[in-house]
């Protein structure tokens, strides 16, 4: 029997099976696929000679994750890519709301949108300069997050509390008019917001939008070097160096506890 059984092998269970094998348990990961990963994976199938990725391909939130920084995935060779522009929203008239890895850059871009509008993404940005560390660090302390959100709602406070918080929890189309006159602005917002599959119109995308577009401003949205598969296989390769087991093909149906 081992210590432990992980069911299913994307991420989040790759890094518990390696985070529990750290700390001297035995784990077996069981996945119902025939290959690792979940929604981290690549193939060839476009073409042998092009990597592509299935489903996810960037991963802002493994850059600041103090977790994944502690399973030091680099000696299992995942190399991270940054590209010099994060992203772009192209609109049919030729313009470009483009958020650029400076934050400058990115102001300069929106107030050809708007006069007044890099401004607006300059006090976004301040605003994480105040609290980002503190989000950070609830988003990936064990729930509840109690010593880092007692931190983040002192910082809350200083940085103007309940309007902060009404800001944070606005659908993100509110959110965009409110904050920009321009469309740059608003499409950065509301792009972000839609990795979470949050409408415009939900309640907290608004939250969500400024979250990724302050950790695309500040770390990139960081790509594997050889595809998404490749932090898959740094996960894994490191779980089985700790003696961990990844079998695929192996439905569960049912979990049994005997004696206790």
């Amino acid at each position: 029997m081992v210590d432990a059984v992980v069911i299913g092998s994307g991420p989040n269970g790759l890094v518990a099976a390696n985070v529990l094998a750290d700390a001297g348990w035995s784990v077996t990961v069981l996945e119902e696929q025939d290959e690792p990963g979940g929604a981290v994976r690549s193939d060839r199938a476009v073409h042998p000679a092009y990597v592509n990725d299935l489903f996810s391909s960037f991963y802002p939130l493994a850059a600041v994750s103090p977790v994944l920084a502690a399973l030091d995935l680099g000696r299992e060779g995942l190399r991270w890519s940054r590209a010099p522009r994060v992203l772009a929203h192209p609109l049919r008239d030729g313009r470009c709301a483009v958020l650029e890895r400076d934050r400058g850059a990115t102001a300069d871009g929106l107030d050809g949108f708007a006069p007044g509008d890099g401004q607006s993404w300059q006090e976004l940005c301040v605003l994480w300069d105040r609290l980002g560390d503190d989000i950070a660090a609830s988003l990936f302390t064990p729930f509840p997050p109690v010593l880092a959100g007692t931190r983040l709602l002192a910082r809350l406070r200083a940085a103007g509390g309940l309007r902060l918080a009404r800001r944070l929890v606005l659908p993100v189309r509110r959110l965009g008019e409110e904050e920009f006159a321009g469309e740059g602005g608003r499409l950065l917002l509301a792009g972000n917001a839609l990795h979470a599959d949050l409408a415009p119109e939900a309640a907290g995308s608004g939250g969500f939008g400024w979250l990724m577009s302050m950790l695309g401003q500040f770390h990139g949205f960081p790509v594997p070097v050889g595809g998404a598969g490749a932090l898959t296989g740094a996960l894994v390769g490191r779980l089985r160096a700790r003696g961990g087991e990844v079998r695929c093909g192996q439905r569960v149906s049912e979990v049994v506890v005997r004696r206790g």
